[in-house]
């Protein structure tokens, strides 16, 4: 059975490219980068040719990109070291209610710690409520940390107008860009972002490496304490083959990207047209208009959304019913209960989610079977049997 997989919110896969120009660096220059011999001296040189590429991406200086092991670590790395490096200025930081949990448990234990956190609300469409957030700004706010892209949803935030914001009061602006960097334009310097954060697994780099980019003058203070590495912020040995990679899918984000929002654009309206043709009661979560490339979030009504991932998993298919790093809590999503849906509607979602490596073809087999399970499932439902009559 062909594999279709449509969950590249969740994960890519490893480009050949990448895998290629890695591979000597777990063999033969498998040097330490802090070694002064050949080998170690190579190792160093393609971490710093690596740099520059990710700087490339984003548009900011090689400088300002600091490697570390994923968004994860990356959302950590930066909102802890932002809080404790300008706590005695104060202690107050304003994010999101649909932030990713490293975001959001990053800020819960900061309030364990002292810190004040506000969690400002979204619309049914999921773009961060601007003038809540201006309101909240107190003279002790030291930092905004909203989301470039959700995650779940796809909705893509207003950046240039909350950089604005946090520039006319001073407070630095953080954005967890995990999902939107390598699917649509970021230029930090232009959007007026102080730090932002990158994962090398969602544009098809390896799991196991990340990059944050921090503005130059922004003090942060480190959080892995050890070595000197990355600029005395980031202690460990590098992971330099995965931080090749990482350099090398910017690379080919950088040059492929217009093809490459085209196609997915392509196939998400396609899927979209369709299955609002195919299938009733479905509603659509998210922004139509401002969400990325790539995104589809549907709730199925009276059907269970946990059931049809695991139905179109026994047809080959790969889909999601939400975040992957909350796929195992029987919580309806927080993203989706932000945006007002029901818990029921919040538990009958499905994510998909294509990449470079989807055809129509796919989505045609797609649709055929998502048709066929949402039927199935809904004729053994007597809530739904009781919806059909009414109509």
């Amino acid at each position: 059975m062909k594999l279709r997989y449509f969950d590249n919110a969740a994960t890519t896969r490893t480009k050949e490219e990448v895998l290629n120009e890695m591979i000597p660096f777990f063999t033969n220059n498998y040097g330490n980068p802090s070694s002064l011999y050949t080998i170690g001296r190579i190792s160093k040189k393609a971490i710093e040719e690596a740099r520059r590429k990710v700087a490339k991406l984003i548009n900011c200086n090689s400088n300002e990109i600091y490697f570390t092991a994923g968004g994860s670590e990356s959302d950590n790395m930066i909102i802890k070291g932002i809080a404790y490096a300008n706590r005695k200025r104060g202690k107050h930081i304003i994010t999101s209610k649909i932030e990713h949990p490293a975001v959001l448990h990053t800020c819960k234990c900061l309030e364990n710690q002292g810190f004040d956190v506000t969690y400002v609300n979204v619309d049914k469409e999921g773009i961060v409520d601007i003038n809540e957030l201006k309101n909240s700004i107190r003279n002790d706010t030291i930092l905004i940390s909203v989301m470039f892209a959700n995650n779940e949803i796809g909705t893509i935030q207003p950046i240039d107008t909350i950089s604005k914001i946090a520039k006319m009061y001073n407070i630095i602006f953080h954005t967890d860009a995990v999902q939107a960097c390598g699917n649509i334009p970021i230029d930090v310097r232009k959007m007026g972002i102080d730090a932002l954060s990158i994962s090398g697994h969602k544009i098809y780099a390896p799991k196991g490496i990340g990059a944050l980019y921090v503005k130059n003058g922004i003090k942060f203070e480190k959080i892995i304490d050890g070595g000197h590495q990355e600029k005395d912020k980031r202690a460990g040995t590098e992971n330099v083959a995965g931080i090749v990679g990482l350099g090398r899918a910017c690379e080919l984000a950088y040059y492929n990207l217009p093809v490459h929002i085209k196609h997915l654009e392509g196939l998400r309206d396609y899927f979209l047209s369709e299955i609002m043709k195919r299938i009733k009661f479905v509603n659509l979560n998210g922004s139509k208009e401002k969400r990325l490339p790539g995104n589809c979030n549907c709730s199925f009504l009276c059907v269970d959304g946990q059931s049809l991932v695991l139905n179109l998993d026994s047809k080959g298919i790969c889909v999601s019913s939400g975040s992957a790093c909350s796929s195992n809590s029987q919580e309806p999503s927080h993203v989706l209960k932000a945006i007002g849906l029901s818990d029921d509607l919040a538990r009958s979602a499905l994510r998909i989610t294509f990449g470079e490596d989807n055809i129509k073809e796919d989505v045609d087999y797609l649709l055929d079977n998502l048709e066929e399970t949402v039927s199935r499932l809904r004729n053994m439902s007597p809530e739904f049997k009781m919806i059909a009559k009414e109509q």
